[in-house]
């Protein structure tokens, strides 16, 4: 039952996927159809840390990411195995002891800053 369920989902998983977790800086990059001409694609950047990953590396692996546009902080969840997602691109690693970060949610200015794996 597994061997056919897996031998199913095989052909659906992304080969190009990156090692990531919490505390990371990505660029995400995203095709979009062009609503007004027909057939047109266009490419969209969402850049923020990654505050939580689910699900594992399945086709049903999903993970958040967190930016402040503007002065107000924007979450968007991408499935792993998204076909819309064209690349991921990690920028910065942070050392973090916690595998989900919501507690940044609250944080704001100096204090929503990381510190990176090789600063102590």
């Amino acid at each position: 039952m597994t061997n056919k369920l897996a031998k199913f989902t095989e052909k659906y998983l992304k080969k190009d996927v990156p090692e990531i977790k919490s505390g990371d800086v990505v660029r995400v990059h995203l095709k979009l159809d062009e609503k007004t001409k027909r057939g047109a694609e266009r490419s969209q950047v969402f850049e923020g840390l990654i505050i939580a990953k689910k699900h594992g590396k399945g086709t049903d692996g999903t993970f958040t990411v967190r930016k402040i546009s503007e002065g107000v902080g924007v979450e968007r969840i991408f499935p792993l195995h998204c076909p819309s997602i064209s690349k991921i691109e990690i920028l910065k690693h942070s050392k973090v002891r916690r595998a989900k970060l919501y507690y940044m949610r609250k944080l704001a200015g100096k204090k929503a800053r990381m510190r990176a794996e090789g600063e102590y």
